[in-house]
């Protein structure tokens, strides 16, 4: 494999390790507004728990019932943790992160948006390096 070859490859790669960040995006972004929301409605609700004076002279679950608003807030947030929220809202970041693990043995790096390599470095990575990078970065996009 030539470098012009390995250029291109790099460059294929570069190109669907961008698009699949960006197709990520959207969906990110509304299981961040999500938990922000749910978060608030929590925060809210237990706000109002703890100053309401009744919540000191009956039993627990009597207060609970007493506040349904933070219940439910309650039980939705744990609902989402354990749902996943907490690794959907960072899931760019996770992918990201891998690559740069994977890269950094060639000497590349990559954002949370694409992937940075000089031609300067494709001359000096041999044939097999090139099928063995390509190798281990779709095993890390197996997730």
């Amino acid at each position: 494999m030539n470098s012009l070859e390995q250029a291109e490859d790099l460059k294929a790669f570069e190109r669907r390790l961008t698009e699949y960040i960006h197709c990520l995006q959207p969906a990110t972004g509304r299981w961040r507004m999500l938990l922000i929301v749910v978060s608030v409605c929590t925060a809210t609700g237990a706000w109002n728990w703890l100053i309401d004076p009744e919540t000191q002279k009956v039993s627990f679950f009597t207060s609970l019932w007493n506040h349904p608003f933070f219940t439910i807030s309650c039980i939705t947030l744990i609902g989402l943790f354990f749902a996943g929220i907490h690794k959907r809202v960072v899931a760019p970041s996770i992918i990201a992160a891998r690559c740069r693990t994977v890269l950094a043995e060639y000497n590349m790096s990559c954002d949370d948006r694409r992937l940075t390599a000089t031609i300067r470095i494709l001359r000096w990575i041999g044939p097999g390096k090139q099928c063995s990078l390509r190798e281990q970065l779709q095993a890390d996009f197996v997730c």
